[in-house]
C-alpha cells in the first residue's frame, strides 16, 4: 500500500520537471532538455492513466468508454499534434507526425501484444491466449479502419474527408461499446487507491491528476518534439526514426505497464482487450486529428489536407499492412505462441532494417499473411461480423465473460502493491 502510494508521488514528482524548464525558460542543451521534457510526459501519462481508471468509478458507464479512449491516448496526441501544427507553418514537419502516429501504431502490435502473451505463457504455459467473443467489435471496427487506411497513401496526403471517416468509425464503435452491461470496475495500483477513496476525496484527487498531468503535457509537448529534432542531429542519429520510435514508446509507456501488470495478475485476456481498444483509438482518432491541426495552423480548411511524400506512404502502407495481418490474427478471438513470435520477429525486422526495399517488402508480406490467414478462417470472419452486428442489437447476449475460456487465471492471494 505504501509502496502504491509512493508510486503516485514519485509520478507526480517526475512531471515537474517540464513545466519548470517552461515557466522559467531555462534549457541545459538538446539531449538533457528533450530527456527531461520527456521524463515529464511519461510521468503524466501515468497520472493520466491512474485518473482515468478511477473516474470509471463516478462516470456512467458509455461515457467512460468514450473518456477513457480519449484520455489514454492523450500524451501521444498531444506530440502528434504539436508536430502536425508545425507541418502548418513549415512543411519540413509533415513527416515528423507520420512517423509519430506510424511509430506509435507498430510498437502497440509489433511489441506490445507479444509482451501480453510472453507475460500470459510464463504464468500459465498455455499455447494459446483466447479472447471474450465480445472483442469481436474492436476487431470488426480495426478491421474496417484499416481498410479504409489503404486508400490514404494512394491520394498523397491525410485529408478533412479522411478525418469525418475516420472519426465515424470511432464514433460507431464507441456507440456500440457503450451498450455493453454496466459493471463494477476492477482497479489495481495506484488507480484502486484513488477509487476507494471517499466520493469528495476521490473526485478531487481525480481532478488534480488530471490538471496536473494535462499543464504538464502542455507545457512539454512543444519542447519535446522539437528537442527530438536537435538531438538527432546532435548525436548524428536520424531524426525521423527518433522521433518515430522514441517519442510513442515513453508517451505509450503507462499503457504497456498496465496491460503488462493486468496479464501478470492473469487477466492476459483482459490485457490484450485494452491494447485492442488502444489501437482502434489510434488508427482512428489520431490519424483524423492530424488534418485538423494541419489545417488550423495552415489556416487553409483545404480538402488536401497534411502532405505525404513517398517516404510516408511507404509508411502508412506498411502500418496498414500490419494492422490488416493483427486482424487476420485476431479474428479468431485467441493469439498464438506462433502468432505472437510472428508479430514480433517481423516488427523487429523493420526496427533493425529501416530501409525502404525492408518496409516495402514487409508490407507486401504482411498482406499475403493475411489474406491467407483470412481465407482460410473465413467461416470465423463471418462470425466476428455476426457477433458486432449483435452487439448492435443486443449487447447483453455477448457481453458476458468467459473466464475459463479465456486468458484469465486465478490471481495470487497477495499482490505487490496492493
Amino acid at each position: 500500500m505504501n509502496a502504491t502510494r509512493s508510486s503516485i508521488l514519485v509520478a507526480f514528482l517526475c512531471a515537474t520537471p517540464g513545466p519548470l524548464l517552461w515557466l522559467t525558460d531555462t534549457r541545459f542543451g538538446a539531449v538533457a532538455d528533450t530527456s527531461l521534457f520527456g521524463l515529464s510526459i511519461v510521468s503524466s501519462a501515468f497520472l493520466l492513466s491512474w485518473a482515468a481508471e478511477a473516474a470509471e468509478v463516478d462516470i456512467a458507464q458509455g461515457l467512460a468508454v468514450a473518456f477513457i479512449a480519449l484520455i489514454a491516448v492523450l500524451p501521444e496526441y498531444a506530440v502528434d499534434m504539436t508536430f502536425a501544427w508545425k507541418a502548418g507553418i513549415d512543411p519540413e514537419y509533415a513527416p515528423y507526425a507520420i512517423a509519430n502516429m506510424t511509430g506509435g501504431n507498430r510498437l502497440l502490435i509489433g511489441a506490445a501484444w507479444p509482451m501480453i502473451f510472453l507475460l500470459f505463457w510464463i504464468r500459465t504455459k498455455r499455447p494459446v491466449l483466447h479472447l471474450e467473443r465480445s472483442y469481436s467489435v474492436e476487431i470488426v471496427a480495426l478491421a474496417v479502419a484499416t481498410l479504409y487506411s489503404f486508400t490514404i497513401p494512394l491520394k498523397g496526403s491525410i485529408s478533412l474527408i479522411d478525418t469525418v471517416i475516420l472519426t465515424s468509425i470511432f464514433v460507431g464503435y464507441v456507440f456500440v461499446i457503450s451498450r455493453a452491461p454496466a459493471e463494477e470496475p476492477e482497479l489495481v495500483g495506484p488507480a484502486k487507491i484513488i477509487g476507494t477513496l471517499p466520493r469528495r476525496q476521490r473526485r478531487t484527487a481525480i481532478t488534480l491528476l488530471f490538471l496536473a498531468a494535462a499543464g504538464s503535457i502542455f507545457a512539454s509537448a512543444e519542447p519535446f518534439a522539437e528537442g527530438l529534432i536537435h538531438t538527432g542531429i546532435e548525436l548524428g542519429i536520424d531524426e525521423f526514426l527518433l522521433v518515430q520510435w522514441l517519442a510513442p514508446f515513453a508517451s505509450e509507456a503507462p499503457e504497456f505497464l498496465v496491460a503488462g501488470i493486468l496479464a501478470w495478475r492473469g487477466r492476459a485476456g483482459v490485457g490484450m482487450g485494452a491494447l485492442l481498444s488502444s489501437k482502434v483509438n489510434q488508427w482512428t482518432l489520431l490519424i483524423g486529428g492530424l488534418p485538423i491541426a494541419y489545417a488550423a495552423s495552415s489556416g487553409a480548411l483545404s480538402i488536401h489536407g497534411l502532405p505525404l511524400d513517398a517516404r510516408q506512404d511507404e509508411e502508412l502502407f506498411l502500418t496498414a499492412a500490419q494492422s490488416l495481418f493483427a486482424v487476420a490474427v485476431l479474428v479468431s478471438l485467441s493469439l498464438s505462441a506462433k502468432e505472437a513470435i510472428a508479430l514480433a520477429s517481423l516488427f523487429a525486422i523493420q526496427f533493425v532494417f529501416p530501409a525502404q526495399e525492408v518496409r516495402l517488402a514487409l508490407a507486401v508480406v504482411y498482406v499475403i499473411l493475411a489474406l491467407i490467414i483470412l481465407v482460410r478462417n473465413r467461416e470465423q470472419v463471418r462470425a466476428a461480423v455476426i457477433t458486432a452486428r449483435l452487439a448492435f442489437t443486443n449487447p447483453s447476449a455477448i457481453y458476458t465473460h468467459e473466464d475459463d475460456q479465456t486468458g484469465t487465471v486465478p490471481a495470487p492471494a497477495t499482490t505487490p502493491g496492493d
